[in-house]
């Protein structure tokens, strides 16, 4: 039988949850520290694993924004301290402790990992010096990798237009903290590289703790890195802690300010610079363009000083080839022989009257004479067949003979000298040809052996 204070009405199932609710309500800020395990995402970017410790175990639940802002996801095994609140849930009827923040409990075994990674990316020689790429003197374009709010973009897109005003600054936004930053990070500086926008890309953010820059002491930000065909830089504020992006990057700069003057010059110092050589340029110019007039001017006037005499020698030797040649031609030849010839016929002439004068009769002077006769006809036929036969020879060998066969004489315009090979004349060099039949002048425009 019912007591009284029992006969009261009974709560429904609703009533009864919202109550447990209400008496939840306080723990809206707990601290709480326990292990990971069955981590989770759901298919709308939320995540539920289990919290425990060596005795209890409690569901926990992230939410999708929340895990966006968190600085690390949690993996199972690892432990860390959750902030957030303990709720209950009656369309499942179960109590879950919902998280918000999520801080590493152990700082010393994020930096084990850290340094374990830091010897894997040594030992592949990804810190070596000789690895890392020159930055471009001047770029085409600037990549900014970074959070899209905030000072940082401000004062690197200040820096880089007030020393170039025209740069190109093209823009990647991402996340710089929270579990998707290393993703984030890694994904831009691969679309950047397949885009080809800008010849030199600055990776940066405003400083931080270590847990706030754990994104860049990550293995995928450090690959993305490494793999990138364009050179990197650096920025991640004030730290004495160097992260693993700085050390594998190929410039590092502790500030955005220092980035900025770090991948571009300043364009009015280009412009003294540019103005400077053009002026050494054109006073260069001057004193060589002065320099060759001179020259031009003395070798004209040694070329006046030595042009007569070097006539006069040209026209002395032709001379002596003229002379020469007239005293080769075979018709002077022929009237040389012709003229022997007839002081031969005299003497013998001469030679035959004094036999018939000395002859003691009349026949004997008169077969003398016919002997003489016979002797002195065949004499003459002899010695003038020779004369035509060597007079032939003398005209086949005549250089007009040579001539009318259609060959030709080819001497040096300058120094008349005669070319019997290719090899003793240049282009440009004027020729003057003989014919059978008047002269040419020409100019050498090829040679072949």
């Amino acid at each position: 039988m019912l007591r009284p204070e029992e006969a009261q009405r009974p709560f429904t199932v609703t009533e009864l949850a919202n109550e447990i609710r209400r008496e939840l309500r306080p723990l809206v800020a707990v601290l709480l520290k326990g292990e990971v395990s069955g981590m989770k995402r759901g298919a709308k970017g939320h995540y539920s694993f289990t919290i425990k410790d060596g005795q209890s175990l409690l569901e926990g639940f992230l939410f999708a924004d929340d895990a966006r802002r968190v600085t690390t996801l949690p993996e199972d095994g690892q432990e860390f301290i959750f902030r957030g609140r303990v709720d209950f849930w009656p369309q499942y009827g179960r109590v879950r402790f919902v998280v918000d923040q999520i801080e590493f409990d152990d700082v010393g075994k994020l930096r084990a990992r850290l340094e374990e990674l830091k010897r894997r990316l040594e030992a592949e020689g990804a810190f070596e010096p000789g690895r890392k790429r020159h930055l471009p003197f001047l770029p085409r374009a600037v990549a900014l990798i970074t959070s899209p709010t905030g000072a940082v973009i401000h004062d690197l897109q200040e820096t880089i237009w007030e020393r170039y005003p025209n740069m190109e600054v093209v823009v990647y936004p991402v996340q710089v903290q929270g579990a998707n930053a290393p993703a984030s990070v890694a994904l831009a500086l691969r679309r950047c590289n397949l885009e080809s926008l800008a010849d030199v890309v600055v990776v940066a953010r405003g400083g931080g703790s270590f847990e706030e820059l754990y994104a860049f002491n990550t293995e995928p930000v450090a690959r993305a890195i490494l793999n990138s065909m364009i050179p990197v830089v650096t920025a991640l504020g004030h730290t004495s802690d160097r992260t693993v992006a700085d050390m594998v990057a190929d410039a590092e700069c502790r500030t955005p300010t220092e980035a900025g003057a770090r991948v571009v010059p300043k364009k009015s110092e280009l412009l003294a610079q540019l103005h400077e050589r053009a002026r050494r340029l054109d006073r260069e110019t001057g004193v060589r363009v002065a320099r060759e007039v001179e020259r031009m001017v003395i070798r004209r006037q040694r070329l006046a000083q030595v042009l007569p005499s070097l006539v006069r020698m040209r026209v002395e030797r032709l001379a002596r080839c003229r002379a020469e040649l007239a005293r080769l031609s075979p018709i002077q030849q022929i009237a040389r022989r012709e003229e022997a010839l007839r002081d031969r016929t005299r003497r013998l002439s001469a030679a035959a009257e004094g036999t018939l004068a000395r002859g003691r009769d009349a026949l004997a002077r008169r077969r003398a004479a016919e002997r003489l006769e016979r002797t002195l006809v065949e004499r003459f036929g002899a010695a003038t067949r020779a004369l035509e036969h060597r007079g032939q020879r003398l005209l086949a060998l005549s250089p007009d003979s040579v001539l009318a066969r259609g060959y030709s004489i080819t001497q040096d315009a300058e120094t008349g000298e005669v070319l019997r090979s290719s090899s003793r004349t240049t282009i440009d060099r004027r020729l003057r040809i003989r014919l059978a039949t008047g002269r040419l002048g020409a100019r050498v425009e090829q040679v072949e052996p």
